[in-house]
């Protein structure tokens, strides 16, 4: 820098020196774009180690992910564990009608004469149970309105077959032990082990009439009372 003299006189004037590089450059400005420069390439670094972890809070087009060219195709995997099934209605079973194993004795316990006799002859013709006659209930019991059937206990298939009685005659709900002293007119059983009291709620009417399924042919006949383990010989009666 030099001092220069005017013209007039005055003083003279000092002119700035400019340098090389142009305009001058704060050195706190500088400073900051440093730091700046520092915190960004810091920031870029760590996302990279990361493994762009960040890149996953991004929304991804599933519509064709597996690149197999199904143009947004997607698979279900259905699980069995949730899976429904529509149940059957169940098919209706016949009953099965026990005919073997222990007779029956017919007691009119009526006021229908002859019933019992005519009683026996349709057991045994259709069903197929074992009748070994037809007699008079005792005076003590007189006229019973609803039938009862008797069955001897120590004969265990005594039971299954005055069950399969109670079912033929269109149900009995009365089905009990056999007394001591048979409800008969010589309290005899005459070697049956079933006891059939005919009352006027059966009394003078066909076994098709009492149980319409008879004539239908939808009971089923077990000739023998059923044993666990053993395979039983069915019929249909009609």
């Amino acid at each position: 820098m030099s001092d220069m003299t005017d013209a007039s006189g005055q003083m003279p004037r000092r002119n700035p020196r400019v340098s090389d590089g142009g305009a001058p450059v704060s050195g706190a400005v500088a400073i900051v774009l440093a730091l700046v420069a520092v915190v960004a390439g810091f920031l870029i670094l760590s996302s990279i180690s990361n493994g762009g972890d960040d890149a996953l809070d991004f929304p991804v087009d599933s519509s064709n992910s597996s690149g197999d060219g199904s143009d947004g195709a997607t698979e279900t995997t259905v699980d069995p564990s949730q899976t429904t099934v529509g149940t059957l209605a169940p098919t209706p079973t016949t009953p099965a009608i026990v005919t073997d194993g222990a007779s029956i004795l017919v007691a009119n316990a009526n006021g229908v004469g002859g019933s019992a006799g005519q009683m026996q002859r349709a057991l045994e013709a259709g069903p197929g149970f074992t009748v070994v006659g037809a007699v008079n209930a005792s005076t003590s019991v007189g006229n019973l309105e609803i039938s009862v059937i008797y069955y001897e206990e120590t004969n265990t298939q005594a039971l299954p077959v005055a069950e399969s009685l109670a079912e033929v005659l269109g149900g009995v709900t009365d089905i009990s032990p056999l007394p001591d002293t048979p409800p008969t007119a010589d309290g005899e059983m005459q070697g049956a082990d079933v006891l059939l009291m005919l009352g006027d709620d059966k009394a003078g009417k066909t076994l098709e009439e009492l149980n319409p399924d008879l004539a239908n042919g939808a009971t089923t006949q077990v000739t023998s009372p059923p044993i666990a383990g053993e395979t039983t010989t069915e019929t249909t009666t009609g």
